[in-house]
């Protein structure tokens, strides 16, 4: 599964190729935590299947994380957390974890779709 940002400026960009879906309580418990690090093109959905506020936490991530909280495929918010300490809320149905970085011109407004590998949009969990 790929993740693809549309924006009005531009459309179509891939940023990342793998994404893992947590749609278990342990996978969305554990998260990021205890890695050491994530690949570039890598990203973690959070799918809850309804839209509220979602609060994310950095505890045990030893590295920046660019987080995207969307609803129905809009970005409803984007935040930058910090190693160890960083903290962020959103409201959304689906919560996305990227490298940090790599959702620099992600904005809310914006779509993130996710992509199977013959192109269909999948929505994850």
């Amino acid at each position: 599964m790929r993740l693809v940002h549309h924006s009005a400026s531009a459309d179509g960009d891939c940023i990342a190729t793998t994404v893992d879906v947590a749609d278990s309580f342990l996978s969305r418990a554990r998260g990021l935590m205890f890695r050491r690090s994530i690949p570039d093109d890598y990203a973690l959905a959070f799918p809850f299947g309804e839209p509220k506020s979602r609060t994310l936490h950095m505890l045990f991530v030893p590295f920046a994380i660019d987080a995207v909280w969307l609803h129905d495929g809009e970005v409803t918010a984007v935040k930058r957390l910090r190693p160890f300490v960083g903290i962020g809320r959103g409201r959304g149905d689906v919560v996305v974890e990227l490298p940090a970085g790599a959702a620099a011109d992600v904005e809310p407004g914006d779509r993130l779709d996710f992509l199977a590998t013959d192109g269909t949009t999948v929505v994850p969990g």
